[in-house]
């Protein structure tokens, strides 16, 4: 059994989720529910869970005031929200779990699944660290960390650090310094969202890049992208106008 906390403003979705939970996780043993940041605290402490299902939007705070004032945070968190908001971008930047309301079944399962299957407690400190950092309103640009879900485990790294990125089907190659690379299995337009505050652009259907490891434009042979270690980037026509503004508008 893995214990968990609710921590949800409205009760019948504390209900549902519970119900839910009954029906279809089994292995999940609800501990006990709370509606805001004041009535987590001590059920959190009290209770030691596992696991925390959290809503954004609670009464008088936000699920990430609470995250705060856990410093010694020792369990798995899944976010739940009823609507996309700026949050979710942090969260995906953070490689974490959410769940859209109302909540789908085969999801719930599947993020209960990869919940039990972790097992470095600090990776998802670590996880929860690089979310509330993403969301301290950082200036564009600024250096901050991103977590990869790779095939091997979770890589936490600096935004910085990515050269540039590539497409793969439904994967992604992150080309990094050092001669480094990670795989990711989600597609490249999830990162172009994810970057868009950063010095990136698709300059092509197979390419992110990085417009600070740039180091020149080529005009022969249709044009290309010379990165700063020498691998060649394809950009596509309709991209170039765009590409030539960007760079000669970059600080």
């Amino acid at each position: 059994m893995i214990r968990a906390v609710i921590v949800e403003d409205e009760m019948h979705s504390r209900e549902s989720l519970k119900n839910l939970l009954r029906d279809f996780c089994p292995e999940v043993e609800v501990c006990g529910a709370a509606g805001s940041v004041e009535e987590a605290l001590p059920l959190i402490r009290a209770t030691s869970p596992e696991l925390l299902f959290l809503d954004i939007e609670l009464q008088n705070g936000t699920g990430f005031d609470l995250l705060r004032r856990l410093p010694d945070m020792d369990f798995e968190v899944i976010f739940t929200t009823a609507f996309e908001q700026y949050a979710i971008q942090a969260i995906k930047f953070s490689s974490l779990d959410y769940l859209l309301k109302p909540i789908d079944i085969d999801e719930l399962q599947e993020a209960v699944a990869k919940a039990r299957q972790k097992q470095d407690k600090q990776h998802s400190k670590a996880q929860l660290e690089v979310l509330l950092a993403s969301l301290e309103g950082r200036r564009p640009g600024a250096s901050s960390r991103i977590c990869l879900a790779t095939a091997e485990g979770l890589e936490f790294l600096q935004v910085d650090d990515i050269l540039y990125c590539e497409a793969n089907g439904s994967y992604t190659t992150f080309h990094l310094r050092g001669s480094r690379k990670a795989v990711v299995s989600k597609n490249l337009r999830e990162y172009e969202k994810l970057l868009e505050e950063h010095p990136f652009m698709r300059v092509h259907n197979s390419y992110l890049v990085n417009l600070r490891e740039v180091q020149r434009y080529v005009r022969a042979e249709g044009g290309y992208i010379l990165m700063k270690n020498n691998a060649q980037v394809s950009i596509s026509p309709k991209k170039r106008e765009e590409f030539l503004q960007r760079m000669a508008g970059l600080e």
